[in-house]
């Protein structure tokens, strides 16, 4: 059997290493996305009346498309104090070059509009009209095939090389 050397565990040893914090770095962002979306789930639902709807535009540069973003605005009440809010969701509502989603989100929360508003108990002041996604949750096993892989590439690297060297002394004396 050919003897592998030590630079070679080392090297293996390293892109095992990147790997794994690679695939640990997105596990933990992805946790932390499915824990907001928990908490979101459980936080108490008022009355809101939304103040504002309409769509704000913007170019980046003269050779792009405009992109449209959904912008609101809606008041609500916790325990008798008036509060206001602008966001549609924990992460906001991000910019679209597809003019049917803002209109989609102008029909669906007009103003003047009655709706049911999910109010942060801990901070009162932070109110969204729609829950996050949990599907980040349901796909950790997607970065947590990183981490296994890479730690077991570093496993793999140095495996059997304590019981070779210890066999390959013992052989020599």
């Amino acid at each position: 059997m050919a003897r592998v050397s030590i630079g070679s565990r080392v090297y293996l040893s390293s892109v095992g290493l990147v790997l794994a914090a690679a695939g640990g770095l997105f596990f933990a962002l992805m946790w932390r996305s499915f824990q907001r979306a928990r908490a979101v789930e459980h936080w108490p639902v008022v009355p809101c009346m939304i103040l504002s709807s309409g769509e704000e535009e913007r170019q980046v540069d003269p050779n792009s498309g405009v992109e449209r973003r959904f912008a609101v605005l809606f008041g609500y009440e916790w325990k008798g104090q008036p509060y206001e809010s602008d966001l549609v969701r924990l992460r906001g509502s991000g910019w679209s070059s597809k003019e049917d989603v803002v209109e989609a989100y102008v029909a669906k929360y007009p103003e003047g509009s009655r709706q049911e508003c999910h109010v942060n108990p801990e901070d009162p002041g932070k109110a969204v009209l729609e829950k996050e996604s949990k599907a980040p949750g349901y796909s950790l096993w997607f970065p947590g095939i990183f981490v296994v892989g890479g730690l077991g590439m570093v496993v793999g690297a140095w495996r059997n090389y304590s019981a070779k060297e210890s066999k390959s002394r013992q052989a020599s004396t």
